[in-house]
């Protein structure tokens, strides 16, 4: 029998995968990765602290017993947990059986927050006749985690959502960023935390934000020449939940304000929830020390939901609305409907609507006749990335070409196109367009725009270069 540190826990992985579900060990065990065996101590090492706390809670007894069984009864097991994209270089040491004072800190940067104090907090929540701070947690209350249908895709990010909830801003996982596409659930899954958090403490102040809401407060304070009583206002929350956040991406004063409000909530062990289509490596027009924050916790992803969970999404919902459909129609939906969760029960909602206002069957051809109605009809929603790259692959440029500072005309010419088409084809900000294409402002992202249509007017080679590229993004 081999001794070595793979061969015990190769070992080990085999009993535990006799004692869990397959998608909690793939979750919870495929990522650890075994260093070494010394002494009877087996070191792991974990992608985050996240990892640790969770391991340590729900599966302590069956990883004690694990590796007794494999090493011996002296057995202990020692952490590696990785920090960001570096490896913390003093590993966390923790001997069978674990005591409560195992705990990792993740300990914030000591900014210190500027701002003048007033004694009267104006709240941009307020309910009137109420003296006392009384915050609208703004939470749509069906987004619950009972609604939320676990998977694969998503299973990371519930489990840490709901231990957020368990004790907000008590863990290492502060903040908590959860990204993914749109229409993947990041908004019903921020919607729950702060329900459960809601439910579980009611005394504690929970606000849920998108992102251009805070950016439209954060613009009429300023105006009306309250920014303090917003930053007081922000301060006072216990778990601020803000969706969106790459919305701010161009926003200089706006990431300048979140960037106190976000120090003075963390250093107050209140609790950040952030919700991003990307994540923060991949945020665009975002200051570094801001970005920097956004690592300090947990970054979860939701991903395409599987087959599988698709159908339970089906059935769920088919079960919270008293409607009994086949399995054979709602495998056939689940099938041809891949995207998103958002596009999955839009498709369900169709599919009740023509039955009950034709007063037909739900049938595999009904089905199927709304199924190729909603592909067709439907308009894809692209991202700023693949319309630069569309553009690029037109005119034989890479993306590279359009972030040089040039005044080449066939690349200024192609980031003029990129800009106008993802002021057309997204709902991203003008802000943000400029950010991701040539680092650009929104002022260049408009001039582009009123270029291009010129263009077409007065040139009908451009006119043809731009009605080719537009088939090309709608294909």
């Amino acid at each position: 029998m081999t001794s070595t540190h793979l061969g015990i826990w190769d070992r080990c992985l085999s009993v535990i995968r006799d004692n869990v579900p397959s998608i909690s060990f793939k979750t919870w065990f495929e990522p650890i990765v075994p260093l070494k065996i010394d002494n009877q101590v087996l070191t792991i090492q974990v992608p985050s602290p996240f990892f640790y706390e969770y391991l340590e809670e729900q599966y302590i007894d069956l990883l004690r017993k694990t590796l007794r069984k494999e090493v011996g009864q002296d057995a202990k097991l020692e952490y590696v947990v990785v920090m960001g994209n570096q490896t913390n270089a003093q590993p966390y040491t923790v001997k069978y059986p674990t005591t409560n004072n195992s705990k990792i800190q993740n300990k914030p940067l000591n900014v210190p927050l500027k701002t003048e104090g007033k004694p009267s907090i104006k709240n941009p929540f307020i309910i009137p006749g109420i003296q006392k701070l009384h915050v609208d947690p703004q939470l749509k209350s069906d987004n619950t985690f009972e609604n939320f249908v676990e998977g694969e895709c998503n299973s990371l990010a519930r489990a840490a959502g709901y231990a957020v909830a368990q004790n907000p801003g008590g863990t290492a996982f502060n903040p908590l960023m959860i990204f993914g596409a749109s229409g993947l659930g990041k908004t019903h899954l921020a919607h729950a935390i702060g329900i459960e958090v809601k439910e579980r403490f009611p005394d504690k102040v929970v606000l849920y934000v998108n992102a251009n809401k805070f950016q439209t407060q954060f613009t009429e304070a300023t105006r009306n020449n309250n920014r303090n009583d917003f930053l007081h206002f922000y301060q006072m929350i216990d778990v601020l939940i803000l969706d969106d956040v790459q919305e701010f991406a161009g926003k200089e004063k706006t990431q300048e304000t979140f960037f106190h409000i976000f120090n003075h909530l963390h250093q107050s062990g209140k609790q950040l929830i952030l919700t991003s289509d990307k994540p923060p490596i991949e945020l665009k027009g975002m200051e570094q020390r801001l970005l920097s924050r956004f690592k300090w916790g947990l970054t979860a992803e939701l991903q395409v939901p599987d087959f599988e969970t698709r159908i339970e999404i089906l059935k769920r919902k088919t079960y919270k609305d008293g409607i009994e459909i086949s399995d054979e129609v709602l495998e056939y939906i689940a099938s041809h409907i891949s995207n998103n969760v958002r596009e999955l029960e839009g498709a369900l909602v169709s599919l009740l609507a023509q039955s009950t206002l034709n007063k037909k069957e739900i049938t595999i051809e009904l089905a199927s006749d709304m199924v190729n109605k909603l592909v067709k009809s439907s308009k894809r929603e692209l991202s700023i990335d693949y319309i630069s790259k569309v553009v690029c692959d037109y005119f034989n440029l890479t993306v590279d070409n359009l972030q040089a500072k040039t005044r080449k005309r066939e690349i200024v010419q192609a980031r003029q196109l990129a800009m106008y088409f993802s002021k057309s084809m997204t709902k991203s900000s003008l802000a943000s367009i400029g950010s991701q294409i040539g680092n650009k402002d929104h002022a260049t992202v408009l001039h582009a725009c009123k270029t291009v249509n010129n263009l077409m007017e007065t040139d009908k080679n451009f006119r043809n270069f731009v009605d080719e590229i537009e088939k090309k993004l709608k294909m």
